[in-house]
Parts: C-alpha cells; structure tokens; sequence
C-alpha cells in the first residue's frame, strides 16, 4: 500500500477515538474497544489511555505491543476492501486486524465471537 507510512505516521491519540466512536455509534461500548485492543496486543487499558495522551504513533503502538496475540492470524475477512488475509507486511496487516475487530464489533458481532474465544 502507497500510504502505509502515512497510517503508521499519525498520531495513535488521533485513531484511537476514532476506533472508538465507530463503534459507539453502532451502540457499542468504549469498554468493548478497549477488550479489543487488549486482547491484540497485549496492552492495558491504563497503557492504552497512556499512549493516546502521549506522541506515540498508530506504528509504534503495533510495534511496541506488550504481546501481539497469535490468534490475531484467524482474523480474516475485508476491510476497506482489501483481504486483511492477504496484506504482506506484518505491521500494515496488524493496523487492518484491529480496524475489522472493530468494525465486526460495530456490526453487531458478539464480544467473543470478535476476541475469536
């Protein structure tokens, strides 16, 4: 993709409320995005707020995960039409993994379903 330093360059405190409300407006929770991302990388809630208040990038937070989640690979599916199964580079196909996670959550998809549990 043309644009991947582009999407790891911004501002992870820019993306993240973006995360959020997209699923909020689908009656969703903040508290389910959050179980989200921390089931894929590993972080916590606090480390999360932490991060978005801070100068980290949307890169750097997938690069400097605690623990990636192995069970991330059984994510699959589109999003922003392209097959997240198909995206090559590691980092650009983590950022399309918690993007689908949490667009399956907006879409009504059960938190478990979601986590892969």
């Amino acid at each position: 993709m043309a644009d991947d330093g582009k999407v790891f360059g911004m501002r992870f405190g820019k993306v993240w409320p973006l995360l959020v409300r997209k699923a909020e407006r689908k009656g969703r929770t903040a508290d389910e995005v959050f179980t989200v991302a921390e089931w894929l990388t590993g972080y916590s809630r606090q480390a999360i707020e932490a991060m978005a208040e801070g100068d980290a990038t949307y890169g750097d937070f997938f690069r400097n995960a605690p623990r990636m989640n192995p069970a991330r690979m059984q994510v699959t599916g589109r999003i922003c039409g392209v097959r997240v199964e198909e995206i090559e580079d590691p980092l650009m196909r983590d950022v399309r993994v918690l993007d689908k996670m949490v667009d399956e959550l907006a879409h009504g998809k059960a938190l478990e379903k979601v986590l892969r549990s």
